[in-house]
């Protein structure tokens, strides 16, 4: 049983892997407000639009939610099988967890802004302290410190975006105005130099990195660990629950899997229907993909995680299903190898693309990272118990070298 388990979590995992590249394909082929709108940093055309229209109703946050709970449902698959074992689950998990946030540094540091491990890593150690928890409680935690995270955030943000819409419609005072055009020119200046920045050479991005920013992992994971942390906690509570051991019921699946992706779905294409018609204006996108579109990637990504472990026993067993589990067995290779990959086909020390690439040219891109990933995981399986950087991860976990080759 536990191997069912871990192939439905490999299934689902490598969905998630493949969709997490939808969304940070924008991050690697452009600067950070380039995830935001379609018009940053210059302004999109109608395909650029409907490009990024298709990436927020489909990816943006939802395969995020989908990956977190898939890692809050690893923390206990693995105390699980180290202790079956008889070994010391929580010291190796916390040796485990500690080696993920030193690879996240570095994953920042070497390469990209986006890393996203380190916070993991730091949510997994608060996670850990509730591993005993029964289902329900883990839920009902999870559920309560989302909600009560994205509200409060997204009430404070709210006359930020009050006032970009005054400005917008233009019923705001001159002094609103002069505000709101002066930030907006300070940020366009800022971005200016962070692709400048992009377009350097390998050493001199890493030593800015460092000049500039050695503290940014530590505050983008506190930032987002009222996301991270109760998402893990439901992950977990699915995970006892039985959802990825066959445990529910056909209907219950169908229903989460409709009612999320459905529910989830109406409000995100409505959200994106009206921001279209305002062209994607940038504080209104920051506040809403941080937290006012909070509900709709939670229920999108139960839905999404739902219908694959519902068609999971057919995909497994098809020619996509076993290359979609390979590349999700092997998700922490292919996440920090899609990454050297698009850093050096956008950045300075690469092809140097970065910031020439029109939003909607990132299709041929994002295929050819879908075909890298599912092209490479299974025939290096066939060969090695585990991914690269899996095994590397192993090893330091446990403190030896651990067998590769099969």
């Amino acid at each position: 049983m536990a191997a069912d388990r871990l192939d439905g979590l490999d299934l689902i995992r490598g969905v998630a892997v493949l969709g997490i590249l939808a969304i940070n394909l924008g991050g690697f082929a452009g600067p950070i407000a380039g995830s935001l709108s379609p018009h940053l940093p210059a302004p999109g055309s109608l395909a650029d639009e409907a490009w990024f229209t298709v990436g927020l109703v489909l990816f943006e946050g939802k395969m995020r939610a989908l990956f977190t709970l898939l890692f809050g449902a690893s923390l206990l698959l693995f105390l699980d099988r180290a202790e079956a074992r008889g070994e010391d689950g929580e010291r190796l998990q916390l040796r485990r967890l500690g080696w993920l946030a030193a690879c996240g540094y570095l994953h920042f540091l070497l390469l990209w802004w986006g890393d996203i491990l380190f916070t993991y890593a730091l949510a997994g150690f608060a996670a850990l302290a509730l591993r005993q928890a029964r289902p329900g409680p883990l839920l009902i935690a999870g559920v309560t410190l989302f909600a009560a995270w994205h509200l409060a955030m997204g009430l404070a943000g709210l006359p930020q975006v009050r006032a970009e819409q005054r400005v917008l419609a233009g019923a705001a005072g001159p002094a609103e105005t002069t505000a709101y055009r002066t930030q907006r020119a300070e940020d366009a200046a800022a971005t200016a130099r962070e692709l400048a920045g992009y377009r350097q050479g390998f050493a001199a991005q890493v030593a800015r990195r460092l000049r500039d920013q050695p503290g940014e992992p530590l505050r983008a994971a506190f930032a987002t660990l009222g996301e991270s942390l109760p998402l893990m906690l439901i992950g977990m509570a699915l995970f006892r629950s039985g959802l990825y051991a066959g445990q529910w019921s056909p209907r219950l699946l169908r229903a989460v899997a409709l009612g999320g992706l459905g529910a989830g779905g109406l409000l995100t294409a409505a959200f994106a229907a009206w921001a279209w018609r305002a062209h994607f204006p940038p504080v209104l996108m920051v506040q809403a993909l941080a937290y006012h579109l909070a509900l709709p990637h939670l229920l999108m990504g139960l839905g999404y995680c739902a219908l694959l472990v519902r068609i999971g026993p057919w995909l497994a067993g098809t020619r996509l299903g076993r290359r979609l589990t390979a590349a999700g067995r092997m998700a922490f290779s292919n996440y920090l190898g899609m990454t050297l990959v698009m850093t050096f086909v956008f950045y300075g020390w690469g092809l140097g693309l970065v910031g020439r690439v029109p939003e909607h040219w990132l299709w041929p891109f994002l295929l050819g990272g879908w075909g890298l990933m599912l092209g490479w995981s299974a025939p290096w399986l066939a060969r090695f118990r585990h991914g690269p950087l899996e095994w590397l991860w192993r090893c330091l976990t446990y403190g030896e070298w651990l067998p590769l080759r099969r």
